[in-house]
């Protein structure tokens, strides 16, 4: 094996390639293409006929154009909670817990260990009309006798928040951690108050983790539908509401599939877009 490699130095990289490759081709690539097949069908299971319908995506597009709206909406609030909490949460980890570094970082990741519907069930519990947030909110009065959390688009962001949290908050630690100590001194040295060594040195070279937090947290929360379903009401509704109903209920497959493309091509673009605004070196890091 050993003298192929010498003799073919040229084949190495894509015989190590290989096995990620056929890996992508099967569970990606070939589900892929059938799914873009059922996209062209008509008809409802299991009447279903391909017939190259290409209005499946527009009239798809017409009818659910609120619910993808509300989707992205609701990832990018997600998204931007998720950051204000997750960065200072994790700059005080790296650089301020000192010896009890792993200790928070490993609660930080803990609501992993946990089943992603039990977290989200947890939420019905704490934003109960009848648990201790409304009680608190209410005796301060933030909300009056009858107000309430859950059901509400303040309660399925605030899902999304905690569930993807984890995803925003551990590139920006990493990326926090390999911040040389020596910049920073060397910016008290030039008089740099904290607040200036942080905005020239410290959040300039998180910016990679800051992105990569972003992409991983917004991508997935685009086309959750758990936390709408659980802690929602039909004026809620995600896409992934919809894309659900029309798979599991209503068998409606070649809409399913149809606005699954457009939920993949919209944050191809909105990605594409996000890039082009913030630079690809700091996607690359």
């Amino acid at each position: 094996m050993g003298r192929f490699f010498h003799r073919h130095p040229g084949l190495t990289p894509y015989l190590l390639l290989s096995p990620a490759l056929v890996w992508l081709g099967i569970f990606f690539l070939i589900p892929l293409a059938f799914l873009g097949y059922q996209s062209l069908q008509s008809g409802i299971y299991p009447n279903l006929e391909f017939t190259w319908e290409f209005s499946n995506f527009t009239e798809a597009f017409s009818d659910y154009r609120t619910q993808l709206g509300r989707s992205f909406l609701y990832a990018a609030l997600a998204t931007t909670a998720a950051l204000l909490l997750a960065y200072p949460l994790v700059y005080w980890i790296a650089f301020r817990a000192g010896r009890w570094r792993n200790f928070f970082l490993l609660l930080v990741v803990a609501p992993f260990f946990v089943s992603y519907l039990i977290r989200t069930l947890a939420w019905l519990n704490i934003l109960a009309d009848e648990g201790p947030v409304i009680g608190f909110l209410q005796a301060t009065h933030v909300l009056g006798e009858d107000g309430r959390l859950l059901a509400t688009t303040f309660a399925v962001v605030a899902g999304i928040t905690y569930n993807f949290l984890p995803f925003m908050a551990l590139p920006i630690y990493v990326s926090l951690e390999q911040i040389d100590s020596r910049l920073l001194e060397a910016a008290k040295d030039l008089y740099a108050s904290r607040t200036q060594a942080f905005l020239r040195v410290t959040l300039p070279l998180s910016a990679p983790g800051i992105v990569a937090g972003t992409l991983l947290t917004f991508i997935p929360a685009a086309g959750d539908f758990i936390n709408a379903e659980l802690l929602g009401t039909p004026k809620q509704t995600m896409i992934g509401n919809v894309i659900q109903e029309k798979f599991l209920t209503s068998l409606d497959y070649p809409t399913a599939a149809s606005l699954s493309f457009i939920l993949m091509a919209t944050i191809l673009v909105a990605l594409l877009v996000y890039a082009k605004l913030v630079g690809t070196e700091k996607l690359t890091g």
